[in-house]
């Protein structure tokens, strides 16, 4: 099926992340991944998908110390460890409204999410919701799954296939896996074009995990988004609308790359461990 072509993890949500050479998979995802989130006042968890609010976190990146906990480093160079009443000021300061560093999601904590203008970008059901907040955004307002701060699968593996397919035939655009904010980039050597589509309800083993492959990945404006090096590119998810539009639950047909997947054994997964189907209950 593949190998690990890179292998990430995210400390703080929708903060810049960091490459591991190993990462240890548990039933709650890759240890240390979306540990923490940023939180305002009204409860609203930080989530670039709302980008005029939030956009700013993209400038920093969390990472993991050696003796495991979590530090960010802010956008003028500066590492603080998340605990620090400083990071809450700076992070405050750079969101220009009162914001912490949360290790948990309160029960009333909302996700907002930036309704694209492309047909695709959210359920049609979804969009029916959607309404202007004060940043004169539309928007709609979920919710993160239970006690995590992980917008659905504990798990999220792009394939190399289907990014070079859309390069290919965009190639204008940047589709740099970065953008996609995986935990795994599978490379799938000279395989069809989004060859994960096939793998959905598939049992793989990755290293020494054992995954179930659950579902296409919707995507929303975050790849459009400037990350670290990678300009902003409003073209990345324009193509992907018009090139992968496919059946997600009862959601109808929506924009996705790439497959969430959950965990049904933990171990050791490691940069260049093959990716196999397994057989059997």
């Amino acid at each position: 099926m593949g190998t690990v072509a890179a292998l990430c993890r995210y400390p703080v949500k929708s903060m810049l992340g960091e490459s591991l050479l190993s990462a240890a998979v548990t039933h709650a995802g890759l240890a240390g991944d979306r540990t923490y989130a940023v939180l305002d006042d009204t409860g609203a968890i930080g989530s670039v998908k709302h980008p005029r609010k939030w956009g700013q976190l993209l400038q920093c990146r969390g990472r993991s110390t050696d003796d495991g906990a979590v530090e960010v480093e802010l956008p003028d160079g500066v590492s603080l460890p998340v605990g620090d009443p400083e990071l809450d000021v700076r992070l405050s300061k750079l969101l220009g409204r009162q914001v912490f560093v949360s290790a948990g999601a309160p029960a009333d904590s909302t996700l907002e999410r930036a309704v694209p203008p492309y047909e695709g970008g959210v359920p049609d059901v979804v969009r029916a919701t959607a309404r202007v907040d004060g940043t004169g955004e539309e928007i709609t307002v979920g919710n993160v799954a239970a006690g995590t701060f992980f917008d659905f699968g504990r798990v999220h593996l792009v394939t190399t296939s289907a990014l070079a397919g859309l390069r290919a035939r965009y190639p204008d655009s940047d589709f740099d896996p970065r953008r996609f904010r995986p935990n795994l980039v599978v490379d799938t050597g000279g395989g069809q074009d989004f060859v994960e589509d096939t793998w959905v309800d598939q049992r793989v083993r990755v290293g020494e995990a054992l995954l179930r492959v659950v579902v296409p990945t919707p995507r929303c404006v975050v790849p459009t988004l400037g990350h670290d090096e990678l300009a902003a590119d409003p073209g990345v998810m324009r193509a992907i609308a018009r090139e992968h539009r496919i059946p997600v639950f009862g959601l109808g047909r929506l924009a996705c790359l790439g497959v969430y997947l959950d965990v049904l054994e933990p171990g050791t997964v490691r940069l260049g461990d093959t990716i196999v189907r397994q057989d059997g209950p």
